[in-house]
């Protein structure tokens, strides 16, 4: 039955496999749990329904062995009463009954069968449900640290990329060199402030001898 075939493949299913094949790991693992829920549901319908048939066919069952048993004491009571029609009608009774009765017996065991098929897949599948819980974080765990450890060696490769780095050192010593500049020009500036005031203190010594000469002079 494709219920059957469903829960199957479920259980066949390899989990870690699933995982490094899916693009959306987190998802994927959450879907196949939900699936497997689903499926439990409809294998826990279909495991009361057979056993429920499988009942009714054994009380069916039953029912005729004791028909088949009430038409033979009958067909007795007319062999006793010499009335041998009536027991030919009798035992043709007993031998309808029996038949009915061989027939609802092979469904009986047919359907024992097929109960204990769901039984099996039932429990199989509660264990494939189990260990799908208890590894699922585990399972995601791994897949985020390989992820992290996949970036991880991305950047320490693009890192170790000579071009990028040696652009890196080419901003790096433009940028000092710059600072430098920036640097120099200050102090100079500074420097050309300094020797302006210098110039006017010389200046004004200058006129201050000069004019203390023609006081002497005067």
């Amino acid at each position: 039955m494709a219920l059957l075939e469903r829960v199957s493949t479920l259980i066949r299913a390899n989990l870690n496999d699933l995982i490094d094949k899916a693009e959306h790991p987190e998802k994927m693992i959450k879907q196949v749990i939900l699936d497997m829920q689903n499926q439990l549901l409809q294998v826990k319908t279909q495991v009361a329904i057979a056993i429920a048939d499988q009942h009714l066919l054994e009380k069916k069952q039953k029912e005729n062995e004791e028909k088949t048993a009430e038409w033979i004491r009958k067909a007795e009571l007319a062999v006793a009463k010499k009335d041998d029609d009536l027991a030919r009608a009798a035992l043709h009774r007993v031998e309808s009954y029996r038949e009915l009765t061989g027939s609802f017996a092979q469904q009986v065991a047919d359907q024992k069968v097929q109960a204990e098929n769901l039984k099996t897949a039932l429990r199989q599948l509660e264990q494939k449900l189990t260990e799908a819980n208890a590894k699922a974080d585990l399972l995601i765990a791994q897949h985020r640290r390989a992820r992290a450890v996949g970036k991880a060696h991305d950047a320490r490769t693009a890192i170790g990329d000579h071009s990028k780095s040696a652009a890196f050192d080419r901003m790096k010593h433009k940028i000092a060199h710059n600072e430098a500049v920036s640097q120099a020009k200050s102090e100079l500036g500074a420097e050309d402030v300094e020797d302006r005031f210098v110039a006017i203190e010389k200046a004004d010594r200058i006129e201050q001898l000069l004019a203390e000469m023609k006081a002497k002079r005067a």
